[in-house]
């Protein structure tokens, strides 16, 4: 076994000066590159679901996804997010779509999956985009709403393989046994699926 001198040698402190003249921003930026992304798509600010709201998964490995369900929350983003934190509730989607600027949160990993459908197996093959606002309030259906939408329904299409047509990009209501009505008649399909095809 070697003994250890109580000084640093002129290795060590060779090395320390080196390491004290790099930039903490490039040792911040090594650190960053190092671990792995929080979202799935890119922009999104994760805004996690709590872990009792969800259930956690390997997809696609696990279970094919085949479609992408669009939801109107029946209240705020930050509404919904609180839902989404609130174990008691639940409930979660992927990802929430913000009315005023389109902002897109992530709150469920694509690879886990969220509670969202109310049926289990749409819920094992789909991913699940809530939009704020309410089914009977037009106005909270936004260009910016709408186009940030459709971009990120698109690279989950690209991303899965999944067809950009409405037999794939449905409604909450479309959901066999579901009760609800969203995203309701004021949602513009047409537009949207324009969208999402030339996003």
């Amino acid at each position: 076994m070697e003994r250890t001198s109580p000084f640093p040698s002129r290795r060590g402190i060779l090395a320390g000066a080196v390491l004290t003249a790099v930039p903490a921003a490039l040792l911040h930026s090594t650190r960053a590159a190092a671990r792995p992304q929080a979202v799935d798509h890119p922009g999104a600010a994760w805004q996690p679901a709590s872990r009792g709201n969800y259930t956690p998964s390997n997809r696609p490995r696990a279970h094919p996804l085949h479609y992408v369900i669009i939801h109107v929350a029946q209240t705020t983003y930050s509404g919904t997010l609180n839902v989404f934190r609130n174990q008691e509730r639940k409930v979660s989607a992927h990802y929430v779509v913000r009315s005023c600027d389109g902002r897109v949160a992530q709150c469920v990993r694509e690879s886990d999956i969220a509670w969202h459908a109310g049926n289990w197996d749409y819920n094992t093959r789909s991913i699940g985009i809530e939009h704020e606002g309410w089914v009977d309030r037009p106005g909270y259906f936004t260009d910016v709403m709408y186009e940030r939408s459709a971009r990120l329904t698109a690279a989950i299409c690209e991303r899965y393989d999944i067809p950009r047509n409405r037999a794939h990009i449905i409604g909450h209501h479309e959901v066999p046994g579901s009760d609800h009505t969203d995203p309701g008649r004021h949602w513009d399909w047409k537009r949207y699926l324009r969208l999402v095809k030339s996003a």
